[in-house]
């Protein structure tokens, strides 16, 4: 078993605000890759239709998802959230309750791991 924490975040884009995402998504991605080197996965989806975005994040361990969203929140959250409406979200893995207290805004669903295993 890994310290991974994981999660698949649901979004709603708001109407007329798809570029304005895709913009702020660059900007995202971009700080996340050069700054946090324990963050592992870092990808956006859209729905075909595109009013939907799913994203999914992996972090190596409690600490790198806090460091995480320290960035986040001192960066982007407010002009993030301007654009979506968070439908759903869904943590798995060894969350610890830093993390847990940390995402409580965003309701997410913290499930733990029942069988199976990461390569």
């Amino acid at each position: 078993m890994t310290k991974h924490v994981y999660w698949i975040l649901e979004l709603s884009i708001k109407d007329g605000h798809l570029d304005q995402l895709k913009e702020i998504m660059e900007e995202m991605s971009t700080a996340t890759k050069k700054d946090e080197p324990h963050a592992l996965n870092y990808e956006w989806w859209i729905s075909e239709d595109e009013s939907a975005c799913h994203i999914f994040e992996r972090y190596e361990d409690s600490a790198a998802v806090m460091v995480h969203l320290g960035n986040f929140g001192s960066k982007f959250m407010e002009r993030f959230m301007s654009h979506v409406d968070p439908t759903g979200f869904k943590v798995y893995g060894d969350a610890s309750d830093e993390v847990k207290a940390a995402l409580t805004g965003f309701g997410p669903q913290f499930l733990t791991q029942l069988g199976g295993f990461t390569r």
